[in-house]
């Protein structure tokens, strides 16, 4: 009896190599992101979230970019080259995807934090922000 895992064949495993070799050119987690943070990143971390969602708490150290706000004019504070790492609340959210898009049309360097805040949270890391504080926003 063939189970809904199996029904449908697994990749050659030489595809399967290409395919989780090419998903690290798109994604990076909160665990390297966390270390990478730790040592002067080589990007800027981008929360996508609501201004709402970003004050009730966000990665220390990123700046607040809704991806609906995200126009050429707004990242040309940017040099070309700046890699984004950007991330929305979490796997049941898609604005980190809308926001990925969105600046890999501007022609931006980009990748996406999997698990966003719940991610983050979930791993134990430091939270910053309050409703209180402002938001560090782009533009």
């Amino acid at each position: 009896m063939t189970s809904l895992v199996t029904q449908v064949a697994c990749a050659e495993s030489a595809d399967a190599a290409r395919h989780f070799a090419a998903s690290f050119a798109f994604e990076t987690d909160c665990s390297d992101v966390h270390q990478a943070l730790a040592g002067g990143p080589d990007f800027v971390l981008l929360d996508v979230r609501s201004a709402e969602d970003y004050a009730h708490g966000h990665v220390p150290g990123a700046v607040h970019l809704p991806y609906r706000k995200m126009i050429a004019s707004r990242l040309s504070t940017f040099p070309g080259g700046t890699v984004f790492v950007v991330y929305c609340s979490g796997p049941h959210c898609n604005g980190a995807q809308r926001a990925a898009l969105r600046l890999a049309q501007l022609g931006r360097p980009v990748k996406l934090m999997i698990g966003g805040m719940t991610g983050w949270r979930d791993e134990g890391y430091q939270v910053e922000g309050t409703a209180d504080e402002p938001a560090r926003a782009v533009g």
